[in-house]
């Protein structure tokens, strides 16, 4: 079982920046892609960023440009620096892995950012407030 625990969430005031922390726990797969989702009460969870084990990054348009994903392998943290943060991030973040169908799903998945199916493991989440 893989354990996910976000911290960093909080309150900025609009134009800030905040980094999300990710620390993953327990049976970790090395070769699995991690990301992060938000989702705002009554809406949809949306992807933001994913960052699979041989590098590859993907953003949403929401936060290209202004988002870094990265990850500390050797303390297995998985990070989401976000800047220039606006009233419309307000969210709850959430930590997202897959697991051990990673390898096959990887090949037919078009999409990741909008496949919440294909991640396995997902943390509690991590309030992000944005004041205008």
């Amino acid at each position: 079982q893989v354990q996910l625990v976000e911290s960093g969430g909080g309150s900025v005031q609009a134009g800030g920046s905040l980094t999300l922390s990710c620390a993953a726990s327990g049976d970790t797969y090395n070769s699995n892609c991690m990301g992060w989702f938000r989702q705002v009460p009554g809406q949809l969870r949306e992807g933001l960023a994913t960052l699979d084990s041989d590098g590859t990054t993907t953003y949403a348009d929401s936060v290209q440009g202004r988002a870094t994903i990265s990850l500390d392998s050797a303390k297995k943290v998985l990070y989401l620096q976000m800047d220039n943060l606006n009233p419309e991030d307000n969210a709850i973040y959430y930590c997202t892995a897959t697991d051990h169908r990673w390898p096959a799903l990887k090949k037919i998945v078009k999409d990741l950012l909008k496949t919440m199916s294909a991640f396995g493991h997902w943390g509690q989440g991590t309030q992000v407030t944005v004041a205008a």
